[in-house]
């Protein structure tokens, strides 16, 4: 595991603890560099959707934490906030909460000539997440996504 994965991994296991005693929920955590800046990142939400005070509350608890434990030794900037609406469905959980919502796909390789698929999301294994378009299924391989998001109606 990379370094950088630890501090993900940590943070989580952090904020699985912490969501216990605060009604949220984890819905990513990331560790990225940005135009030369490291940033940690905790998305998270909430029935009836996160507000700015309830971000603020669980950016102090994580912010206290990392101090104590000070196990990154990176300069980053610390963000806590809402998914949006563009959130990324990444892990099990979130195909588990949007199956039979329509979505959108980004791959990295085109299938029948596209990168971007969008469809209805269907049946997921370790390995595969199903898109229905009608009558017509399409297998999708975890590894060719790029991004999975749910699809925006205006």
């Amino acid at each position: 595991m990379a370094k950088h994965e630890s501090y993900v991994q940590r943070t989580e296991q952090f904020l699985a603890e912490l969501q216990k005693t605060m009604d949220f929920e984890v819905v990513d955590v990331e560790f990225v560099r940005e135009a030369g800046s490291w940033y940690l990142r905790a998305y998270c939400d909430m029935e009836g959707g996160i507000g700015i005070d309830d971000c603020a509350d669980i950016s102090r608890r994580l912010s206290d934490w990392l101090d104590q434990e000070d196990f990154i030794p990176e300069n980053y900037i610390l963000e806590v906030s809402s998914p949006g609406l563009g959130r990324q469905l990444k892990k099990d959980k979130d195909f588990i909460r949007e199956r039979g919502k329509r979505v959108e796909a980004k791959l990295y390789r085109a299938i029948n000539g596209s990168k971007e698929i969008s469809g209805t999301l269907g049946d997921f294994d370790s390995s595969v997440i199903t898109l229905i378009d009608g009558e017509t299924e399409l297998k999708l391989e975890r590894s060719n996504i790029a991004m999975l998001r749910l699809a925006i109606d205006f």
